[in-house]
């Protein structure tokens, strides 16, 4: 009996041992691909960031800002491989930075919570503060600050074109989980909006409804509708006009905007919770990602047509 226990005690030690192991060898993965290169104290809280500067940066030339905002379960460099930001930011002379979100795993508080009524409002705090802090060290020009994300990142971008329309001059979304409601989305100025979705989007449904994905609890709206409400609050026409098939990819225009801030929708046939023409994700999580079009070259296309002000 005591050598079964003495030999049962030693399969217990190893076991934890092997976690332990096992625990740091993931704690230092994690550390080293979610990489940071900067932080802010916002809200009293630390908040971190990933920043790129291309070469061409000049601080005497007033440099464009794109925000670009990581999904839920996500962290700052993988949005940054994902989207290839990066190498639109070397041919256009542009800053990019990804924010971190918070909690574990890392998400965006998007919409108003009852067990914590200020988390929002500190989400949004933490975007002021951010554009603050890179405008005091870095040369940004404050006309042209564009903010896009991808899922739960494409639903804070929708959050600060409601909040922080006073800051950012245009918003693109990626399967983007739009949670904010629309009674309290009251931008100061009509908003540009250029944005993506896949058909066959399981996480976020094109047409709406459950999501699959744990925790995240939420019937969403289906995405033409969001796309006609931007429209509406945007003062487009009614109907709008049909982009060109691109392959797999079709679209709509809404266009005759006030202050000509348009609304462009893709859809992307067969296409899952995935960023068109970036970096494809593994087809039994997130389904297929067309390589038709890239939504970020699109998306600094339209980008570039907008100067907050103007």
């Amino acid at each position: 009996m005591k050598n079964f226990i003495k030999i049962l005690s030693k399969g217990i030690l190893i076991i934890i041992i092997v976690l332990v192991i096992a625990t740091a060898i993931l704690s230092s993965t994690y550390l080293l691909v979610n990489k940071t290169n900067g932080q802010i104290e916002t809200s009293g809280q630390l908040r971190k960031y990933l920043i790129y500067v291309p070469d061409s940066y000049d601080s005497n030339t007033p440099t464009p800002l794109v925000i670009s905002i990581h999904g839920f379960v996500q962290w700052p460099a993988h949005q940054q491989s994902l989207s290839g930001w990066n190498a639109l930011a070397d041919e256009h002379g542009f800053i990019v930075v990804y924010p971190q979100g918070t909690g574990f795993p890392l998400r965006w508080n998007t919409r108003p919570l009852t067990d914590d009524p200020t988390a929002m409002a500190k989400e949004i705090q933490f975007f002021t503060d951010l554009i603050d802090a890179l405008s005091q060290s870095y040369n940004i020009d404050q006309s042209r600050i564009y903010a896009n994300g991808m899922s739960n990142g494409g639903g804070m971008t929708h959050l600060l074109a409601c909040e922080l329309s006073d800051r950012i001059a245009a918003i693109g979304g990626v399967a983007g989980a739009y949670v904010y409601p629309w009674e309290h989305c009251q931008p100061s100025r009509p908003m540009p909006v250029i944005a993506f979705h896949g058909k066959y989007d399981s996480l976020v449904p094109y047409n709406g409804g459950p999501t699959n994905v744990r925790d995240f609890g939420h019937m969403f709206s289906p995405v033409l509708e969001w796309a006609a409400n931007w429209a509406k609050i945007n003062g487009c026409a009614d109907t709008p006009e049909t982009i060109p098939t691109i392959g797999e990819v079709s679209g709509i225009h809404y266009t005759s905007c006030d202050e000509n801030a348009e609304v462009i929708f893709y859809t992307v046939e067969g296409g899952g919770h995935t960023w068109p023409g970036g970096e494809e994700l593994p087809t039994w999580i997130a389904g297929h990602t067309t390589q038709d079009i890239n939504a970020s070259e699109l998306m600094w296309e339209f980008f570039s047509k907008y100067l907050l002000g103007q």
